[in-house]
């Protein structure tokens, strides 16, 4: 991760355009950081489902599942594998569909100043060393561009309708990192 281009794309991530993306208002800062948390087919790891479903390509014949999820237009800016590689499908400078209903601090519409960053990951298990690792150095990065005021998770902006990044997700051990007080990515 060395920096972002004018656009907001991250060089050293790999760039997987999403279509579900739009212009953020005008004058709109981004100003806040959602944590999600996901996995297709839930609880599985590691497949393209993910990157399917942020490029409206799922095949609903592959998964169950993925009827249920077929007609959903979403995306984020960026998905952190398990072993903390990371993909890009919006650029930063453009409002990624990924927090839906939602408000943060009395201000609803969060996408519109917002970055959403996706760990590949679910409710049921721990999230890895490596994906903390690679949250805080994003983030950091983030920071130099961009008046990052919060961070917060998906459960917290859309409460009773979201869960995610979810109950194994380390808050303190991020914040650690984020302050230079843990030497790793290990919580």
């Amino acid at each position: 991760m060395s920096g972002l281009d004018a656009a907001g794309w991250l060089d050293g991530a790999r760039r997987i355009p999403s279509p579900n993306c739009d212009e953020r208002p005008a004058g709109e800062a981004v100003r806040l950081i959602v944590v999600h948390a996901i996995s297709l087919p839930p609880g599985e790891f590691g497949g393209d489902g993910i990157s399917r479903l942020f490029t409206n390509t799922l095949d609903p014949n592959t998964h169950p599942y993925y009827r249920e999820i077929q007609s959903l237009h979403v995306s984020a800016h960026f998905l952190i594998r398990r072993d903390g590689g990371l993909v890009q499908f919006v650029p930063c400078e453009l409002r990624a569909w990924h927090a839906g209903s939602s408000n943060w601090r009395g201000v609803g519409r969060c996408n519109d100043f917002s970055i959403g960053i996706e760990l590949e990951g679910s409710d049921e298990a721990p999230f890895e060393p490596a994906q903390y690792a690679a949250l805080a150095r994003l983030i950091a990065l983030l920071r130099q561009r961009y008046p990052i005021a919060d961070i917060a998770g998906h459960a917290d902006i859309a409460p009773g309708r979201k869960s995610d990044p979810g109950p194994f997700f380390n808050w303190a051990h991020l914040h650690r990192l984020l302050a230079g007080d843990a030497p790793d990515g290990s919580a």
